[in-house]
């Protein structure tokens, strides 16, 4: 249960009620706006240091909304022009960033393979080409390395650039970004920033989202915040943010009548869903704090699990929202039930996925996640505990058969190793606990190990 679903508060309620008070029930209105100048000043606002240890959490966390926020202002010059765009998804996010750099037919834009379709989706919308390029093996997010391998690569055979960069922060972990941006600042090419998954999540104390041309974010009902399904677009400046508004808004030229000259798109957020959100702001920085300190739980309870490893912050710049907390599972770990891991295909989604999925009644697939993985996955279903495998990187996906692919092999091994954890502001320190322990006995231990770990004990 509630492996990452965002929780609602009681300020929602408000001015959702505003909004049918008002008759504001349509795609703009003055939640839409409020709600893009709330996000606007989170982006631009130093971090709330607040002490995630257990013995003050969660006593001493105020909400966003009342925090009188300290902005970057010398620091970071670029960050006082950020302005945002409130839209229905963060899928749109990303179209419209794409619309407004010019992809068209033909183009190549540069996208993390290790990630969830919605990156790379718009690319296609576009009928442009996914050029895709693996991760390293710190942060799990693209390596700079193949990055400017690809770009170079790219120039030599096609003649021209790839028209965009897309990089992602999985499960809230920020990117090399310092690293990437020198790359993309020195071919010239605008970055987008996926941060779908990293609200709150900062680099350096720096927002993600705020360091690219464009900053993608999401409030789906599973992120750290929710509008219940929407997203928002970071832009550089007024100019950007009024013509991403205008494709929102179906495009539409200055006259009294309607005349349409460029294609426009329907993705405005509503005004009722932006409610939602100014409500979801107040509690921001709890839920953060919620992640993160789910987050120290997990990395102290699996720390002498042998075989078993947190994913956490590679270094002292990187401060991940830890949206999905992970772990990585040695395969050489042999779990309960393995040799039933994959007896029979899977018919519906699983555990709380959304939307409607096509059963195949295909067993296996090119790449899947180790059988210990599944199994473990199954162990944890039973119990009531959800979990899902990592993303299935995108240049394995058969819709991208025929994409250009940059590989090292990070991905695919995080794939078939990994796991993702319950984590949403539902999980309480006894759920963590009971996880852990979970875990734990799922895993079959062989009579060395045992002698191994009660000789550990008794030193």
């Amino acid at each position: 249960k509630y492996l990452c679903l965002a929780h609602m508060s009681g300020n929602e309620q408000k001015y959702v009620q505003e909004a049918f008070d008002t008759n504001w029930v349509v795609p703009l209105g003055p939640n839409v706006n409020a709600f893009e100048e709330e996000l606007a000043k989170f982006f631009k606002s130093k971090p709330n240091n607040t002490d995630f240890s257990a013995e003050t959490y969660p006593k001493n966390i105020q909400a966003h909304h009342n925090n009188p926020d300290e902005l970057w202002s010398d620091e970071y010059e670029d960050l006082r022009d950020k302005q945002v765009v409130a839209l229905c998804s963060g899928t749109a996010a990303v179209h419209l960033a794409l619309i407004n750099l010019g992809v068209k037919t033909g183009d190549e834009v540069i996208c993390q393979s290790f990630t969830f379709c919605a990156s790379s989706h718009p690319v296609a919308y576009l009928g442009a080409t996914p050029v895709f390029v693996d991760s390293e093996d710190t942060t799990w997010n693209m390596s700079p390395e193949l990055l400017e391998d690809a770009i170079k690569d790219r120039i030599e055979k096609t003649g021209k650039k790839p028209k965009a960069i897309i990089v992602v922060y999985l499960y809230g972990m920020p990117a090399k970004i310092k690293e990437i941006l020198e790359i993309a600042n020195r071919y010239n090419i605008p970055l987008v920033e996926d941060a779908a998954e990293g609200l709150g999540s900062r680099y350096n104390g720096r927002a993600v989202g705020t360091f690219g041309e464009y900053g993608v974010m999401s409030f789906n009902g599973n992120k750290m915040i929710t509008t219940s399904g929407g997203g928002a677009l970071i832009c550089p400046g007024k100019e950007a943010k009024e013509r991403i508004m205008f494709f929102a808004t179906q495009a539409r030229e200055a006259f009294p009548y309607y005349q349409h000259e460029e294609i426009g798109y329907n993705y405005r957020l509503s005004n009722v869903c932006a409610g939602i959100g100014r409500g979801q702001m107040t509690v921001l920085d709890e839920h953060i704090a919620h992640h993160r300190h789910i987050a120290k739980l997990y990395k102290e309870g699996f720390k002498d699990i042998e075989g078993i490893t947190f994913h956490d912050n590679p270094n002292e710049l990187s401060d991940s929202n830890f949206w999905l907390n992970t772990i990585t599972i040695r395969e050489d770990i042999k779990v309960i039930d393995q040799d039933k891991a994959y007896n029979k295909a899977v018919a519906g989604a699983v555990g709380g996925a959304a939307g409607v999925v096509h059963s195949t009644g295909v067993v296996h697939t090119n790449c899947e996640p180790n059988s210990n993985v599944e199994a473990m996955r199954i162990a944890l279903d039973k119990l009531g505990i959800e979990s899902r495998p990592l993303w299935k990187p995108m240049h394995l996906q058969p819709v991208y058969k025929n994409s250009p692919a940059y590989v090292n092999g990070v991905s695919e091994e995080l794939f078939k190793k990994g796991l993702c954890l319950p984590s949403g502001p539902m999980i309480s320190d006894e759920d963590a606990k009971f996880i852990i322990e979970s875990i734990k006995a799922a895993i079959i231990f062989t009579e060395s190990k045992r002698t191994q770990s009660y000789l550990l004990e008794c030193l």
